[in-house]
C-alpha cells in the first residue's frame, strides 16, 4: 500500500500515536498480569511475560511485513503509554478484512481511551481510502470491546470462529472505498 496503515505521528484529543518500541515491553507487561484483559485473547499464554513477548514479537512481525499493527497510544498529559490500538490486516473466513484493533491498559480502563483510539483509526482509514469497510474482531463475551465498536459507528455484522474463539464481527462500510 502506499499510504501506511500505522498512524504514526497521529494524534487525538489526548493521545499521541507512535509505533510500539522494545522499551514499551514493561509498561505493557500489565496488560498481561490481568486476568480480565487476557480472557479473550487467541492463544491465551498463561504467563505474563510470555504473553507480553508473543505479543511484541507479533507487532514487530506486522510492521515487518507491512501488515498495519498496533500504535502505541501515548498519553498527551502525562507522557505515559496508556495502550496500544490499530489498523491491522487479519483473515476472516477466507477474506482479507481490515481491522481496528484496541486493547488499554486496565489502570485506564472506562475512561474512553479505546473509543478515542478506535475512531481516530476509523477517520485515518476512511481519509486515507484504506478499505471499503473496516471491521473488529471482538469475543461473544467481550461486552466492553463491543460498545467500543458501537461507539465508532460499527454494527454486529456476523458470528464466527477466529482462531478458534467464538466472535462477533463488527463492521462499518465505507462508501466509494476500495477494498483491501
Amino acid at each position: 500500500m502506499s499510504v501506511s496503515l500505522l498512524l504514526e505521528n497521529e494524534e487525538s484529543h489526548r493521545l499521541l500515536y507512535r509505533k510500539v518500541e522494545s522499551s514499551d515491553f514493561s509498561s505493557w507487561l500489565p496488560f498481561h498480569e490481568e486476568p480480565l484483559s487476557m480472557q479473550y485473547f487467541v492463544g491465551n499464554i498463561p504467563n505474563p511475560k510470555e504473553a507480553c513477548k508473543a505479543w511484541f514479537d507479533k507487532v514487530f512481525f506486522r510492521y515487518e511485513k507491512d501488515l498495519g499493527g498496533h500504535n502505541a497510544l501515548i498519553s498527551k498529559e502525562t507522557g505515559k503509554l496508556i495502550g496500544m490500538c490499530g489498523l491491522l490486516i487479519q483473515t476472516v473466513d477466507d477474506k482479507e478484512e481490515l481491522e481496528i484493533g484496541y486493547s488499554i491498559l486496565p489502570e485506564y480502563w472506562r475512561n474512553g481511551y479505546a473509543s478515542e483510539a478506535a475512531k481516530q483509526c476509523r477517520i485515518y482509514a476512511t481519509k486515507h481510502q484504506l478499505s471499503a469497510s473496516l471491521i473488529s474482531i471482538i469475543h461473544v463475551d467481550n461486552i466492553g470491546s463491543q460498545k467500543v465498536a458501537i461507539s465508532n459507528g460499527m454494527c454486529l455484522d456476523k458470528h464466527t470462529n477466529y482462531k478458534g474463539i467464538p466472535v462477533q464481527i463488527y463492521r462499518r462500510h465505507i462508501k466509494n472505498k476500495p477494498s483491501i
